[in-house]
């Protein structure tokens, strides 16, 4: 494996994780640091630039080589490039960049609810915009720290006050990411959310190592009524429809996206995964990726001003 990259936490981000989190995610001296609130000033390597629909964009640069796109509209990563300039993550060619509908590809938030429910599918923090509260750079690997609080469009839906912080941090041969949702509400709230992460893929050639044993939550044949076993593969593969949920996922799976990359998701604090193909259901475009998720289904409840934080790190080896 590729060693791996330091991932930093801010004064910010000073809540803690469980205690079972990989050693991966360690701390490492902060080089450069400045406060983007308000500025067109940002720390070397990060940028803003107009992305697609004239929607604005931070374009994250690594002096190894490395690029990271994420749009302030829905805090969605949709690109990240390693030195040799191929794109590990998918962006379907239904998506919409028009502001209003949350964009369908890279790393969509759902946030605070994943899949249908009491508010519109997968939450609202895909499609809200936020705002950048910070930009860093750690040894010259960029970083930028996003930030969402509750208005009247969020309240329209879940009647809390929260902030939201998003850190995405770039490295040589990975992407960081930390979210840290924190309760400045008078009030305790429940929420659960997932990263619905697509990678670019040969479907056919797809696997994912690390959840045998895992209790399962099936939604084929039907979603509502998802069926319980367990997992038995050593490699999940996707010969047709898939979407299933994995309860008590390790912190560590590989996914070979058939395309000749072998890419290590690991993560602290969200405990569940998600796999997801459509198959025929999106038949232009099924076969060129697949979604695997760092998911927190059961709800979580947040006292007034009590955090917390999950992080992910996709790495390719």
């Amino acid at each position: 494996m590729a060693a791996s990259c330091a991932l930093t936490l801010p004064s910010a981000f000073s809540v803690s994780v469980s205690s079972n989190s990989p050693r991966r995610f360690r701390r490492s001296r902060r080089v450069v640091a400045m406060a983007s609130v308000g500025q067109k000033v940002y720390a070397p390597g990060v940028a803003v630039s107009e992305g697609n629909g004239g929607l604005p964009k931070i374009d994250l640069k690594s002096p190894h080589g490395s690029e990271a796109e994420i749009y302030l509209f829905g805090a969605c990563v949709t690109s990240w490039k390693v030195p040799s300039g191929k794109d590990l993550l998918f962006v379907r060619p239904d998506a919409v960049f028009n502001g209003q509908k949350p964009i369908s590809g890279g790393i969509p938030h759902c946030f605070p609810q994943f899949g249908p429910g009491t508010m519109q599918q997968h939450g609202f923090a895909r499609n809200m915009n936020w705002s950048i509260s910070d930009s860093e750079a750690n040894e010259g690997d960029p970083a930028v720290t996003l930030e969402l609080k509750d208005d009247s469009y969020s309240r329209s839906m879940w009647d809390f006050s929260f902030q939201a912080l998003y850190k995405v941090a770039l490295h040589s041969t990975s992407l960081s990411t930390t979210l840290k949702i924190t309760n400045t509400d008078d009030k305790p709230f429940s929420f659960n959310s997932a990263l619905h992460s697509y990678f670019s893929a040969s479907i056919s050639g797809v696997s994912v190592k690390g959840l045998k044993g895992c209790k399962t939550l099936n939604k084929d044949p039907d979603p509502k009524n998802p069926l319980e076993g367990k997992e038995e593969r050593e490699e999940v593969t996707f010969p047709g429809f898939v979407d299933c949920i994995y309860l008590g996922a390790p912190s560590e799976l590989t996914l070979d996206n058939g395309l000749g990359d072998k890419i290590v998701i690991s993560n602290a604090n969200w405990s569940d995964a998600v796999l997801w193909n459509p198959h025929l259901q999106m038949e232009a475009c099924y076969k060129d990726f697949v979604c695997v998720e760092n998911a927190k289904i059961e709800t979580l409840q947040l006292e007034p001003n009590q955090s917390w934080v999950a992080e992910q790190k996709i790495e390719l080896i």
